[in-house]
């Protein structure tokens, strides 16, 4: 129970890698902030004391505006929250899709820090880990809006850890590989999963990755003991990126 007593908000946390932080931060005592745009109907803990369930959307800013004024301060944000955009060259990406894209993925981020990040400051401490990409440190792991918006939340976290370190702010990104998620569910199902074998025989460890295990790595990077990892880019990809 290393997390009893401290408040971690998770975005994106009504599926895939979102969900999965939600239940090992509930599993180690956490109190839990999950928000998400869809509803929630994952009953093994739908129905936590721990938990406190928020639908809105990361990318509004009057929404997350209101939703600062309710939580309060926070020791942990979870930026997680993120779309794909079906793999698109620029080409075949119009300005209202790029659009989408990086409000989801990058805007969000901005409005979800500068709402907590006063809230961290004013206590002297917080963790804040964002959820970056294979896609964010080479080409090839989505679409050109997908692509750019992931490369920035790279940037964004560099540069925050350099900016709040002083301030006993932790700042890091997660850059995971193929991992077995709702949002990659048409890899396994379109053309008999061809893309999906495809996938796994291209990364070196021959396999996707679950959610857990991107999970099990936000408790280390969340905790004491990653605290000087300040501005750390963690791949968890299964070698995809040392080829």
């Amino acid at each position: 129970m290393k997390f009893s007593g401290k408040k971690v908000l998770i975005t994106g946390a009504a599926s895939g890698i979102g969900l999965a932080q939600t239940k090992v931060f509930l599993a180690e005592g956490a109190e839990v902030v999950a928000v998400d745009l869809q509803e929630f109907t994952d009953e093994s803990i739908i129905n936590s004391k721990n938990l406190s369930v928020k639908i809105l959307d990361v990318s509004d800013a009057q929404s997350v505006e209101k939703l600062a004024d309710e939580v309060g301060s926070i020791d942990v944000l979870l930026n997680t929250a993120g779309v794909l955009d079906a793999y698109k060259t620029l080409e075949e990406t119009d300005f209202a899709e790029w659009q989408r894209i990086l409000s989801t993925n990058l805007n969000s981020m901005y409005l979800m820090i500068s709402a907590f990040l006063p809230k961290m400051k004013a206590q002297k401490s917080g963790v804040i880990i964002n959820m970056a990409s294979v896609a964010g440190l080479i080409a090839g792991g989505g679409g050109v809006a997908y692509t750019t918006s992931k490369h920035a939340i790279v940037g964004l976290t560099k540069q925050l850890a350099l900016d709040e370190a002083q301030h006993g702010i932790q700042v890091a990104a997660i850059a995971p590989g193929a991992i077995n998620t709702p949002m990659n569910a048409a890899d396994f199902t379109e053309n008999n999963g061809q893309m999906a074998q495809w996938v796994a025989d291209e990364t070196p460890a021959k396999r996707w990755a679950s959610p857990r295990e991107v999970a099990d790595l936000t408790l280390f990077l969340a905790s004491p003991q990653a605290s000087y990892m300040s501005g750390a880019i963690v791949p968890i990809d299964g070698g995809w990126t040392i080829k």
